[in-house]
């Protein structure tokens, strides 16, 4: 799978000037392109090697509120093993993470990276330079003697190098007090790689799975309390509290669901239709209710929340009519 030029080693050979990101990061009718670090490299890592991202994403049928955030959902690392024959798991950093790159990725494997933000200049629009925050790539290429890295992130893939690749892995100012970073292996051998009739079969039986162990209640009525309680406090503290409050709890929520829509209008068609539209007016809710945060004014959040609730609802009863 690795393909290698005289300094450059690239699992699949992609350039990040020409490449093309997965529809779920690019389409014009979505609302979140993005939705989270972890899960959006995962999307463009299948996308890169020709699977179909959406296969794996019947797990965000789980998305629950926590308690004072919804559920940082990620791909289930079971079904990118049934699906894909990819096993994703914590491996140990005990030496220079690009040498360690370097020779995954030779040998036709690869890794994830929690990162910091501020050196990534894919960033510059929200934390490049200017905002230290973790942040999760996989790594799709690299040339030690350059000191460049091809990454995934996001919604595509980029390109580090310089001295903010050098700063990134701390090679100019080694620290033995800094923790190294969380990183997992990557793996592309795990099982068979399904495709067609076997791959949505497969996918129909992960769906169920999940749904089986969905919240057993509406997520969106135990966080209307806590969001109630939370508003004066938000409404009196700056901008970066706000979309921090609001990326752990709307924007999850609508992220969430709107690829849930998204796989099962591929997984079920016609069949999910009412399911879908359910889904849906958990995205529209979940945008309006972020709107109605970035303003930081008082407002009454009961009718949005409301809706949520109801559409929630439906969402699970068609869901589970459409596929028991």
């Amino acid at each position: 799978m690795s393909l290698s030029t005289d300094r450059m080693v690239s699992l699949f050979g992609l350039d990040p000037a020409t490449y093309q990101p997965s529809d779920l990061h690019v389409a014009e009718d979505r609302i979140y392109l993005e939705t989270n670090c972890y899960t959006d490299v995962v999307i463009e890592l299948l996308h890169a090697r020709g699977d179909e991202p959406l296969a794996a994403m019947g797990s965000t049928v789980r998305v629950d509120f926590e308690g004072d955030q919804f559920t940082f959902f990620k791909p289930d690392p079971a079904d990118l093993e049934r699906l894909f024959g990819i096993d994703i798991h914590e491996m140990q950093p005990w030496r220079s993470i690009p040498t360690q790159i370097a020779e995954l990725v030779r040998a036709g494997r690869t890794m994830t990276v929690e990162l910091d933000a501020w050196l990534l200049p894919d960033t510059a629009s929200t934390s490049y330079r200017t905002e230290h925050v973790k942040t999760t790539v996989i790594a799709e290429a690299i040339d030690l003697e350059r000191a460049r890295l091809q990454y995934f992130h996001n919604g595509s893939l980029y390109a580090v190098d310089g001295a903010d690749y050098r700063g990134l892995f701390r090679l100019d100012d080694p620290d033995p007090a800094m923790l190294p970073p969380y990183t997992e292996l990557v793996r592309f051998d795990a099982g068979p790689r399904l495709t067609g009739n076997e791959l949505r079969g497969a996918s129909l039986d992960a769906l169920r799975h999940h749904l089986a162990h969905a919240p057993a209640d509406d997520p969106f009525a135990r966080f209307g309390p806590r969001l109630t309680a939370d508003l004066p406090d938000l409404l009196e503290r700056d901008s970066a509290a706000y979309h921090a409050y609001a990326f752990a709890t709307v924007r999850m929520a609508g992220a969430g669901f709107e690829l849930l829509r998204a796989h099962v209008d591929w997984l079920l068609g016609p069949a999910g239709a009412a399911a879908s539209a359910a889904l849906g007016r958990i995205v529209d809710g979940s945008k309006i209710l972020g709107f109605r945060l970035a303003r930081q004014r008082a407002f009454d959040p009961d009718p949005i929340l409301s809706e949520l609730s109801a559409a929630w609802t439906d969402a699970m009863t068609a869901l589970h009519r459409a596929i028991d």
